[in-house]
């Protein structure tokens, strides 16, 4: 599909024929390559994941309803499971520690990944329509969050629930193509909007991994149905009461404009961030900032007097727990992401506990935080503010500051190294705890693009 051809076309139309009929402007290698990298790290993210409480939970709640159906693996499970019940578990997994990708105000790899990667095992599918249909799942999901001008987070939602399941549909869609016909991906993009979901309230306690698993699962199901003859309108994603015009915060959302699908993807263009430290992304900028000034000039927790962070609204809307007293308060805290960073000089799977949230000394340094909005905003993500900064003054009287911080190490525009992906992967395996060679399913993941059958992926759990 190119461009010109989208103009006169519908948008859930138009985004329908695209799944079946994808272009990448010339670059699918290295849109390929983006969607390797979300990959790897969500692998990461979900075996690192896969003892959480959360995870517990989710599997006892599909085991009583569990099928006979053993289509695809979940790391943490002793036998197989239905795809959609394997997605929804691994994409609880890997969300639920905080620590996979960003982008698009949202985590799209942890829905968009196991989504993929059970739909793909049941069909025996290839590495390179692995890549090829997360690129297809990204692109969609761009192409629907780029029309709205106001943020989601600010309303209450939680994107990644939200758009999760449409994107996930599309990918999952991609998968199945040689069986759809456009009125059925139609159909499949459409009962994905209205399996649609996710508040931000819920931020901070076990449903908010909850959201991507339900994302993941319900993708899957969409297109499921949709091929055996389920019907839904063919324009519910632009319709004047559909998908984009009820999820609006304000009304801004542009219904009308042509999509330039198929163009240069937007994957290239937005990229992905990876997390270093597994806490709400909206912190790790003050993250680095407090850090840096603690290693420049040799900084203790005990010599601090007060902190005050400068972030954006949606930051400050977010990060809403003062005073956390539970490890998953303290992921939706700046308090806590400063207090850790000056005690422990991190912010990482070891700080993030019970116990260590409530040390006294944690709790004396998050009541010296304060917190400053600025109303300037990222042009490349409006959630954001244009940078951070931290501004911390000692008992001494020093006043320490870290000037502007645009983009924390991991973002697309501050990368992280092959060596340090790599790192964060085999950390990941190693907490998991799982009888698992990290260094095998790192090396046998890299060679994705060259897989003639990804169900081999399995031998690794």
């Amino acid at each position: 599909m190119t461009n010109s051809s989208s103009k006169s076309v519908p948008l859930t139309q138009a985004l329908a024929q695209y799944v079946l009929e994808p272009t990448w402007g010339g670059q699918e290698q290295a849109a390929c390559a983006v969607a390797l990298t979300g990959t790897l790290d969500t692998f990461a993210t979900l075996l690192a994941g896969q003892n959480e409480p959360v995870v517990h939970i989710v599997r006892q709640h599909l085991a009583a309803s569990r099928s006979t159906l053993a289509e695809a693996p979940a790391p943490s499970a002793r036998d197989m499971l239905g795809a959609a019940h394997a997605a929804f578990v691994n994409a609880v997994a890997g969300h639920a520690l905080d620590y996979d990708d960003v982008a698009l105000s949202a985590h799209p790899s942890t829905v968009l990944v196991p989504a993929i990667w059970a739909e793909a095992h049941r069909l025996r599918a290839s590495g390179p329509d692995m890549l090829r249909a997360y690129v297809v799942g990204y692109e969609v999901w761009a192409e629907l969050f780029s029309r709205e001008s106001d943020q989601y987070h600010l309303k209450g939602w939680h994107p990644t629930g939200v758009f999760g399941v449409v994107g996930a549909a599309a990918a999952v869609a991609y998968l199945n193509r040689e069986k759809l016909t456009q009125l059925q991906v139609a159909h499949a993009l459409s009962i994905a909007a209205s399996s649609a979901s996710g508040v931000v309230a819920n931020f901070g306690t076990m449903t908010k991994p909850w959201h991507a698993g339900r994302a993941a699962a319900a993708a899957i199901d969409a297109v499921r149905l949709a091929e055996l003859g389920l019907t839904a309108a063919t324009d519910a994603l632009e319709h004047r009461a559909g998908f984009l015009a009820a999820i609006s915060p304000m009304g801004n959302v542009d219904l009308d404009r042509p999509t330039t699908i198929g163009g240069k993807p937007r994957i290239l263009e937005l990229g992905l961030s990876i997390k270093r430290y597994p806490v709400c992304y909206f912190g790790h900028r003050v993250i680095d900032g407090v850090l840096a000034l603690k290693a420049a000039h040799n900084l203790k927790a005990d010599d601090v007097e007060s902190v005050e962070v400068t972030i954006g609204a949606a930051a400050a809307s977010t990060l809403r727990n003062h005073l956390p007293v539970t490890a998953l308060e303290a992921k939706f805290s700046i308090e806590f992401d400063v207090a850790s960073a000056l005690v422990a000089g991190n912010v990482g799977l070891a700080q993030l506990t019970d116990a260590f949230t409530n040390q006294a000394q944690m709790k004396a340094l998050m009541q010296k935080v304060r917190v400053r909005i600025t109303e300037r905003s990222c042009p490349l993500d409006p959630a954001f503010s244009y940078a951070d900064s931290v501004r911390i003054t000692t008992l001494a009287g020093r006043v320490l500051e870290s000037g502007d911080i645009r983009f924390p190490k991991g973002h697309a525009m501050h990368t992280l190294s092959p060596q340090e992906l790599r790192g964060k992967f085999l950390d990941c395996v190693t907490y998991s705890g799982l009888p698992c060679d990290g260094a095998a399913l790192y090396d046998t993941l890299l060679a994705l693009s060259d897989m003639p059958d990804v169900s081999v992926l399995a031998n690794h759990f």
